[in-house]
């Protein structure tokens, strides 16, 4: 199988123009050399990029007459390379995902790019850029019929295998325009406030602003986080436009996506992990939402190099409901760390406030200010010393670990808040750390990993080091009762 022939001009010109602007500018550069032998201005800039866009759109139908791909029962075949041949075969056993992307020009001339995904792999594995749309699902379904093949003729024994012809896709979850609009307003990350609560201390060194400094920093900063929230708003309602959700047998299916279309399936057999995050407005107003993990490919390697959610946002029982379809859990009470972690916490908090109202003070005594100021500087960060002790108070209600039949949990974040389900058979390491401050206080930290973390492990963190052994033992030993069980299950079934 060849791309598609207008993969041709789309990366001629994409890449055509790069060159040639290159080759344009280091002319342009080169132009007052009185050494050269010929000069370079005018009509020779102009060759130059001329030169750049010829010499790229031949080397792309080189590209395209020396590339093919192949899609055989065993994997998918891609042979590739112009001046070096490259020969490549992926087994379907080591594809975990399939995804497909269009930006607003590949959807007008009908290509996408197909991005295959594999197990431990830290970048994608293959791309086909690029093939006809409908090329592309053809190659998606086909896969995802392979596996199934390949799976079911593992259980059966070489019994007729496959996904039943007749099966339906079952649409899960569709997001509604006022929940986007919900979503985009609710997905600010009010970390970046933490980071702009400082901005006022700069402005009292701008010469004639002295007096009217901090009330202009403050105005700044309220503009500035105005700015950010737009932003995030925007380009979240982008990224989650259209957003749906749907079931086909063993696979959950998505689409979604303004500007950038994306066109993925997740494998529920290579579900690894369950992650609900939701920050502090979205828990205000009783909202969540839900990613997931698999084998070698998570939230952080997501298409858009964002977090890849199944659910981008519901109410927290529709999620706790549409998450129990892809693994069944109960969410059990919390265990927090113990009171003595709340009180480190307000004592690091404290040495930072602490650490910047010197930095601060240190500033402006060796800088000067060009003028008296109204707060000086060094007691700006001084304002936040009562908020210390509630500070450490969320950051500790808001951890805790649980233990279940079948799964642990972990949660972390008061700005955001993440709650990690993990199945025990899932589980690949248990490791139980301790930090230098953490022995002085007699806690510890478990985490719990499994083969995709893309998205962060699973931890409990600053709990009583005799818990955490307890804990490390409890999930080692019900790792190993869980294996056995699926094990002695399937020598049951055969």
């Amino acid at each position: 199988m060849k791309l598609h022939r207008l993969s041709i001009p789309y990366r001629a010109v994409s890449r055509g123009l790069s060159l040639g602007l290159m080759l344009f500018f280091v002319g342009q550069s080169l132009g007052d050399a009185e050494e050269l032998p010929i000069p370079v201005s005018g009509p020779m800039l102009v060759a130059l990029g001329a030169l750049g866009v010829v010499a790229a759109a031949a080397w792309q139908v080189a590209y395209y007459r020396r590339f093919e791909y192949q899609l055989t029962g065993d994997g998918l075949e891609i042979a590739s390379g112009v001046l070096s041949r490259r020969n490549r075969e992926i087994p379907l056993r080591r594809i975990q995902n399939v995804d497909i992307s269009r930006n607003v020009i590949q959807r007008a001339l009908g290509i996408a790019v197909l991005d295959v995904e594999t197990a431990g792999g830290g970048a994608t594995e293959a791309s086909l850029r690029y093939v006809g749309y409908d090329e592309a699902k053809r190659v998606q379904r086909e896969i995802q019929r392979l596996k199934r093949d390949e799976e079911a003729d593992g259980e059966t024994d070489g019994e007729a295998a496959g996904a039943d012809p007749d099966e339906r896709e079952t649409v899960l979850f569709e997001l509604q325009t006022s929940e986007l609009v919900l979503l985009s307003l609710l997905s600010f990350d009010f970390r970046y406030l933490s980071v702009l609560a400082f901005g006022p201390a700069a402005l009292p060194f701008v010469p004639g602003f002295a007096e009217l400094a901090f009330l202009g920093g403050v105005v700044l900063v309220a503009l500035l986080a105005g700015a950010m929230w737009a932003l995030s708003a925007a380009l979240t309602f982008a990224r989650y436009y259209d957003f749906r959700l749907s079931r086909l047998g063993d696979e959950l299916r998505y689409e979604r996506g303004l500007l950038q279309r994306y066109d993925g399936s997740i494998p529920l057999g290579k579900v690894q992990t369950l992650t609900l995050d939701a920050n502090v407005l979205m828990r205000r107003f009783g909202y969540t939402t839900l990613a997931v993990e698999t084998a070698g490919y998570g939230p952080a390697q997501a298409p858009s190099g964002g977090s890849e959610a199944a659910i981008p946002l519901a109410t927290r029982e529709r999620v706790l409901r549409l998450a129990r379809e892809v693994e069944e859990f109960e969410m059990g009470e919390f265990s927090r760390p113990p009171k003595r972690a709340r009180t480190r916490y307000a004592v690091r908090y404290a040495l930072v406030v602490a650490g910047l109202s010197a930095a601060l003070f240190a500033l402006q005594v060796v800088v000067g200010p060009p003028a008296p100021v109204p707060v000086p500087l060094a007691s700006i960060p001084l304002v936040f010393l009562p908020v210390v002790p509630v500070a450490a108070h969320l950051k500790w209600r808001n951890r805790g670990y649980a233990v279940g039949d079948d799964h642990v949990l972990t949660r972390n974040g008061f700005w955001s808040r993440t709650t990690k389900v993990v199945p025990y058979y899932r589980v690949q390491t248990v490791i139980q750390t301790q930090t230098v401050f953490q022995r002085r206080r007699r806690l510890a930290t478990v985490v719990i990993d499994t083969a995709s973390s893309a998205g962060g492990v699973a931890a409990a963190v600053d709990v009583d080091a005799e818990t955490a052994r307890e804990l490390r033992e409890t999930v080692g030993e019900e790792l190993q009762a869980s294996l056995a069980a699926r094990r002695a299950e399937a020598a049951s079934s055969e």
